[in-house]
């Protein structure tokens, strides 16, 4: 280690013992529960590193741990926040894969709505070329939900139809993007004209504004009896039913939300004659191990397309950190189309 990365890596230490800003939730409720607070900088365990926050993303998560719904695995921070770019300043025991000075976007377990949050070390990659540290923070979450549950779970490959609802979303912003980027068919549900255009400029062959038509006729109409292979749904409710009314043989079904509620009514005579797979995840509870290799695959399959241009994230919305109480509203609302992003620090 240089003198120069000595000195930074003493700062680092230094900063240990200091305060730091981060998001307070002061009770479970809605979005005035969020507050600035000051409290202690986290100190990096062994395999971790301490990340200096730029910026950090909002996810859909976060709403439902603040309603009281998620609660935050046990050893995991209670700060809330998912994923986060920044400066590593720190290393924990055993880190040689990262260097101080890096810049980073990570997946966290928690703790990134804050100036600083201990990360472990495998779920952080590196800046891809060309992304601000804005658009850098709005990819760990999603691109690790997206990768796990599209690709490695449901086994989405080029010439697949996929269907995602909430094309809109930060999930569908990237999903789609990724989806047709590698070859598949692109079908989406959104609630707006505006949505319905957005989605198709990002790639989606179809659009359907589910105000307008039933995605169940619409799909028909565009395969017949072929249906759709891979469908990522994060609506639930009476989606449920009609995933698997427009699945193809052999589809598969991936959960992982339910707005519209996890109870549902299902013929699963089609589930059997379609040879159907139903399934879901959540990302947060599985173990750093999990969590790496699927670092590893992002790396290797989805950085080369965002440092290509073919695929890029969609910020609909940036705030101060003091202003996550508005990000939370902006979410909850549904207006926004892509990631909502708290910029922490320059």
């Amino acid at each position: 280690m240089d003198f120069q990365a000595r000195q930074r890596y003493a700062r680092g230490r230094i900063l240990m013992g200091s305060i730091m800003q981060y998001i307070d939730m002061t009770e479970f409720g809605g979005p005035d529960v969020l507050k600035l607070a000051t409290g202690e900088r986290p100190e990096p365990k062994a395999g971790e590193v301490l990340i200096r926050v730029v910026a950090a993303g909002i996810n859909r998560p976060d709403v439902v741990q603040r309603q009281g719904h998620y609660p935050a695995p046990p050893g995991a921070s209670p700060i809330l926040g998912l994923e986060v770019s920044g400066e590593i300043i720190a290393l924990g025991q055993d880190v040689s894969c990262w260097r101080l000075g890096d810049k980073v976007c990570a997946l966290a377990n928690g703790g990134g709505y804050a100036e600083y949050v201990a990360i472990p070390a495998s779920q952080c990659l590196p800046i891809p070329q060309g992304l601000s540290m804005v658009e850098a923070a709005a990819l760990p979450e999603t691109c690790f939900t997206v990768w796990s549950n599209v690709f490695d779970r449901a086994g989405l490959k080029s010439g697949d139809s996929f269907l995602v609802h909430g094309g809109a979303s930060g999930i569908g912003t990237t999903a789609i993007q990724i989806a047709s980027a590698l070859g598949a068919r692109v079908f989406t549900t959104v609630g707006s004209d505006e949505k319905v255009r957005v989605c198709q400029e990002l790639g989606a062959e179809v659009a359907i504004n589910y105000h307008n038509a039933d995605f169940v006729d619409v799909i028909k109409a565009a395969l017949g009896k072929q249906g759709i292979n891979v469908i990522l749904d994060m609506v639930g409710g009476d989606y449920i039913a009609r995933n698997i009314k427009v699945a193809a043989v052999d589809g598969r079904i991936v959960n992982i939300g339910f707005l519209q509620g996890s109870i549902a009514e299902v013929n699963f005579m089609m589930v059997m004659l379609k040879r159907l797979t139903l399934t879901g995840s959540t990302l947060r509870p599985q173990s750093d191990q999990v969590k790496a290799g699927i670092a590893r695959n992002l790396q290797n399959r989805v950085w080369p397309l965002l440092e290509s241009g073919k695929v890029r994230p969609l910020i609909a919305a940036t705030f101060p950190l003091a202003q996550a109480e508005d990000a939370h509203r902006l979410m909850e609302s549904n207006r926004h189309i892509g990631k909502i992003v708290l910029k922490v620090s320059e």
